[in-house]
């Protein structure tokens, strides 16, 4: 396995992270997940600018341009013959002494890593009890390194022999799947619930927004469970909801909504 490690490619035994950076002991970075066809990384744009975007809200320098990006993900591709799969883009503030308050001239590092693509067909989810969104903290629309509230939901989700959770916010109200925006189709009308409810603006989610005349609003479970089809949406691909806590969304089957994403945007 081949990585690209602050500014070269490197084996992946070769690459040292320094055990005094901030990404591995505060998780102080971002990370940006990227769907790979044919050589090339999907809305390539769409996730820099997120990318930035997060950086900028955690004043996190950002040294390279989006051409040094574009360049090291095309390295690190031909270099692992990858057609297809993922990329995944990990900025974190770098090397720092102990303590909260970050350096006031941060060395930020860079890792590019590629891989497969997750399981796709439909998803068996549950309602996760122990954690929920914080919709009120900005870091619920960042991709940061902290993943912890999605790992807790997970692994209560495998406890419970279902594939993935979906989180409620502090109001109750459903704000998103542990890796993934959630849509829902309630007779016409399609629905997802706004950043505002503690959801991660997502790409996949954007694209939907933009051909598809869905509505954002908060919703709750009892408008799940008067839904005939559910969605999950990321960045790596779409996914049917098909039950919940062991009931059926709709039929308990993917539905036309589902179909109609997957008809504009072929392979995720």
């Amino acid at each position: 396995m081949t990585l690209w490690w602050n500014g070269a490619l490197v084996a992946d035994g070769a690459a040292r992270i320094d055990p005094a950076d901030r990404g591995f002991t505060l998780g102080d970075g971002l990370f940006e997940t990227l769907r790979v066809a044919e050589g090339v990384p999907r809305h390539l744009a769409r996730h820099l600018a997120r990318l930035r975007a997060g950086a900028a809200l955690l004043d996190l320098p950002m040294p390279w341009t989006d051409a040094e990006l574009s360049d090291a993900m095309a390295a690190l591709l031909a270099a692992e013959a990858r057609a297809d799969g993922s990329l995944r883009l990990t900025v974190t503030r770098g090397p720092a002494a102990r303590g909260v308050l970050p350096p006031a001239s941060p060395n930020p590092s860079l890792l590019i890593t590629g891989g497969g693509l997750p399981p796709d067909g439909p998803v068996h989810a549950v309602v996760a009890t122990v954690t929920r969104r914080n919709e009120h903290s900005p870091l619920s629309r960042l991709k940061t390194l902290n993943y912890l509230d999605a790992i807790l939901a997970r692994q209560e989700a495998a406890r419970r022999g279902a594939d993935d959770a979906l989180l409620l916010n502090g109001a109750g109200r459903l704000a998103e799947a542990t890796a993934a925006n959630l849509f829902v189709r309630c007779r016409d009308r399609l629905l997802t619930p706004p950043v505002a409810e503690g959801c991660l603006p997502g790409i996949g989610r954007a694209l939907i927004l933009e051909t598809h005349p869905v509505e954002e609003r908060p919703l709750t479970l009892a408008d799940l469970a008067e839904a005939d089809e559910a969605v999950l949406s990321n960045s790596l691909g779409l996914r049917a909801l098909v039950t919940v806590d062991g009931r059926p969304v709709g039929d308990g089957h993917p539905g036309p909504f589902l179909a109609s994403l997957l008809a504009r945007a072929p392979g995720g």
